[in-house]
C-alpha cells in the first residue's frame, strides 16, 4: 500500500483538482451547479476559507483556496463538500463493493490533487490555468464563454480583459495538472 502524505500548512493557499469517479460522458457537475454551489456555501459557513479562483467543468473542478491563518484542514473541507453535494443527488451512480462496504457513494474520486502555492508567479500561473481550462478541454472556444468560472469576476475587477486568452489555438498555457 502506498504511504500517501499531504502537507498541511496553516493559512496557506492551495490549488486543487477534484474529479468525479466516473468521468466518461457525464455533465454531472454543471447539470447540478446549484447543488454544488450550495455545498460550497455549506462548508464555508462551517469551516471558513477564501475561494481565490475556481472553474467547474462537467466532470472535474479546479480551485484555489486560502485557509485561515490558524487552520490547515483542507481535507476536512473537501470531505464535507463532497458529502454534502452527494447527499443532494439521487442515488443512481455505479457503486463498487468496496464503497458499499464503507457506506460511500460512487460520485467522487476518493483522492484529489493538492498543490501548495509557493509564490506570486505560481499563484498567477494557476489562476490562468483555471480560467483557460474550459478551452483546453474543448468545452468552449473562448474563456469568456464558459459560465462556471471565476474568470467573469476577475474581468469585473479589472484583472483580465474580456477577450483574455484569445481563441483556441492562439494561446498555449502550460501549468501542471
Amino acid at each position: 500500500m502506498t504511504n500517501y502524505r499531504r502537507i498541511y500548512t496553516p493559512g496557506a493557499t492551495w490549488f486543487f483538482t477534484v474529479n468525479l469517479a466516473q468521468r466518461d460522458n457525464t455533465t454531472l457537475l454543471v447539470d447540478n451547479i446549484d447543488q454544488l454551489r450550495q455545498a460550497f456555501r455549506y462548508v464555508k459557513k462551517r469551516r471558513p476559507f477564501n475561494i481565490n479562483a475556481a472553474v467547474v467543468l462537467p466532470e472535474h473542478l479546479h480551485t484555489i483556496w486560502t485557509l485561515p491563518s490558524d487552520d490547515c484542514h483542507y481535507s476536512t473541507r473537501w470531505s464535507l463538500l463532497k458529502a454534502h453535494f452527494s447527499r443532494s443527488l439521487d442515488k443512481d451512480e455505479r457503486i463498487s463493493a468496496s464503497r458499499i462496504s464503507k457506506r460511500e457513494r460512487g460520485i467522487w474520486q476518493r483522492r484529489f490533487w493538492a498543490h501548495l502555492i509557493t509564490d506570486e508567479n505560481d499563484y498567477n500561473q494557476h489562476i490562468d490555468y483555471i480560467h483557460w481550462n474550459p478551452v483546453k478541454h474543448g468545452w468552449v472556444k473562448q474563456v469568456q464563454d464558459w459560465p462556471y468560472s471565476s474568470f467573469h469576476k476577475y474581468v469585473e475587477l479589472g484583472g483580465y480583459p474580456l477577450d483574455w486568452g484569445g481563441s483556441i489555438g492562439e494561446v498555449d498555457l502550460e501549468v501542471g495538472e
